[in-house]
């Protein structure tokens, strides 16, 4: 018999997971996926304004599920649904902004661990909206990072996360500090990481030294863009998470690939032929758009943990109820 539903809290989430754990579970995903037992359904998205309506799914195991959320100018709430593969019986549902950090924060992570050089001391962090500092993070799992140096076109939000990277991480004697440009921060850093809401690119291939990789993160819909289309011509490696996603919805790829992706690789299939860096690599290049294999297999993560903890509250299983055609009569009932 199959455990009753639970509901997990964002506070459920930090307390089971942390970042450095996400790492090898996303990894573990993408290994499955390379070997056919997990599959991703396409990520769609609807605009409205200047908003978005996201949803993205998986199989993984012995659960699917489905990540859903609003992306809007007054905030967003995510939520990630799980159920029984074998029944279709709600297994879950979790609340997903902690997770979604940690999903993509660990993406980050797990492909820099891959795709940078081992020696990486300094990285170079654009935007500094909610996602950053688990960016920051992810890249300081994987290497000794011993300088971060944050861009932001606001003088004030790149001097205030320059301050919280140096409060949060200044146990592991990391440097932080703020650039008046993207090219400043740029300049000699092994690491790039992209993570803003631009409409129009604002890395150029002249501002990247030779020997970096850059992780593009931050532009997940048509009408944004980070980077110039002459970082593509240095990349030695160009990866992605989700092909489909970013055949769809990557602005930057689909302006450069058109019709012939045959140059782009995902993730998986580098972690399944054991393919790290290339030896005397000028650039690599890894764009994330979000996929759901990577929520799920951190929402089957945390649940296996709660169900070992005991966390999460009990939801009562749906029931099936026969819908009434007309108006006839009350039909509310207490309870």
């Amino acid at each position: 018999m199959n455990a009753d539903p639970v509901w997990i809290t964002e506070s459920q989430v930090t307390s089971l997971l942390t970042l450095s754990e996400a790492i090898p579970a996303l990894e573990q995903g993408l290994r499955l996926q390379a070997q056919g037992q997990a599959e991703s359904m396409p990520k769609t998205m609807l605009q409205f304004g200047r908003n978005n309506l996201h949803a993205l799914g998986a199989r993984l195991g012995d659960y699917v599920g489905t990540k859903t959320w609003a992306h809007t100018e007054g905030g967003t709430s995510p939520l990630l649904l799980l159920w029984n593969a074998g029944d279709g019986q709600l297994a879950a549902v979790i609340e997903a902004f902690a997770l979604g950090n940690l999903r993509t924060g660990g993406t980050t992570g797990l492909a820099t661990d891959w795709l940078a050089r081992a020696d990486a001391r300094t990285l170079a962090m654009a935007g500094t909206g909610k996602q950053a500092l688990s960016q920051v993070a992810a890249v300081l799992a994987v290497r000794d990072i011993r300088e971060v140096r944050v861009y932001s076109p606001t003088a004030a939000r790149r001097e205030d996360f320059a301050a919280r990277i140096a409060d949060e991480f200044g146990d592991r004697q990391v440097q932080a500090r703020a650039c008046t440009s993207m090219a400043t921060a740029c300049d000699g850093a092994d690491i790039v990481t992209l993570a803003t809401r631009a409409r129009e690119p604002f890395l150029s291939s002249a501002m990247v030294a030779g020997g970096t990789h850059i992780n593009a993160i931050g532009a997940i819909a048509p009408d944004r863009e980070e980077f110039e289309q002459g970082v593509f011509d240095r990349a030695a490696a160009v990866v992605v998470d989700d092909l489909s996603s970013v055949r769809a919805l990557s602005r930057e790829f689909r302006t450069r690939h058109g019709d012939d992706w045959s140059g782009v690789q995902t993730l998986a299939e580098r972690i399944q032929h054991q393919d790290r860096r290339p030896a005397q690599a000028d650039l690599t290049l890894f764009k994330a758009m979000g996929m759901g294999i990577s929520d799920v297999a951190l929402g089957t993560e945390i649940l296996r943990r709660a169900r070992q903890h005991g966390v999460g509250r009990a939801m009562p299983a749906p029931v099936k109820s026969k819908p009434r055609f007309f108006a006839t009569a009350p039909a509310v009932q207490a309870g």
